[in-house]
């Protein structure tokens, strides 16, 4: 299939090693700022944080991270161009979401005089909050979906990536407590631009499930 969405998911691929001399251009790196702020969430809830790590200073934080375990992901901390955290807030509040019906209101999306019915959408979230508060499975979903919407945009712009589950969030929640404001990051983004001699896994085909046995229509 020749369509364009195919061949950016067909080109896309986990980055095993980086060139560290090649950096992503500022004006991708608008792009990619917007791609993420447009990201689509639950009610519009966009309980997250995102934190873009491209200073020596904060890439050398980000290696510290990987001090107790994970190693096999830290060459990523300094050899990327740049790496993005991923960060939930485990205990998303109905006076957070407010802010966001504010924003509803103010972007003239939704009319002032729903407000209150929007505001009642909150209900999602009391369904996936325990009795502590936290309803950091629902929020961390979230995240997920922002996830998969920076990748393609990635694949779009030609930058590789590469995902990583193998991070340290105790460690990163101490290093970058005051970026992270409460929020907490267990999955992060590493961005930049392949090594094609030392990426083992650059340039190798597709390989996924037959299409057959993953989609069933009814």
């Amino acid at each position: 299939m020749s369509h364009q969405i195919i061949k950016d998911l067909s080109t896309r691929y986990t980055a095993k090693k980086y060139d560290a001399s090649k950096r992503i251009s500022a004006e991708d790196i608008d792009v990619i700022k917007q791609a993420i702020r447009l990201s689509a969430s639950s009610i519009n809830s966009q309980p997250w944080k995102f934190i873009l790590v491209e200073s020596d200073e904060g890439k050398q934080r980000l290696h510290d991270t990987f001090a107790n375990k994970f190693q096999f992901n830290q060459q990523h901390a300094k050899e990327a161009s740049h790496t993005l955290l991923l960060a939930f807030d485990p205990k998303f509040t109905k006076e957070k979401f407010t802010k966001r019906v504010d924003a509803e209101v103010s972007s003239g999306h939704l009319p002032a005089e729903k407000y209150d019915s929007f505001l009642g959408a909150y209900a999602f979230a009391e369904m996936n909050t325990d009795e502590n508060g936290s309803n950091a499975t629902w929020t961390k979903a979230q995240v997920y979906l922002a996830l998969g919407n920076i990748l393609h945009t990635l694949a779009r712009l030609g930058i590789a990536s590469t995902p990583m589950e193998g991070v340290d969030h105790e460690l990163i929640g101490e290093i970058f407590k005051a970026e992270l404001d409460g929020h907490v990051c267990e999955v992060a983004l590493a961005m930049g631009y392949q090594d094609e001699k030392e990426d083992w896994n650059f340039g190798l085909p597709k390989a996924r499930l037959a299409l057959n046995e993953v989609i069933e229509v009814v």
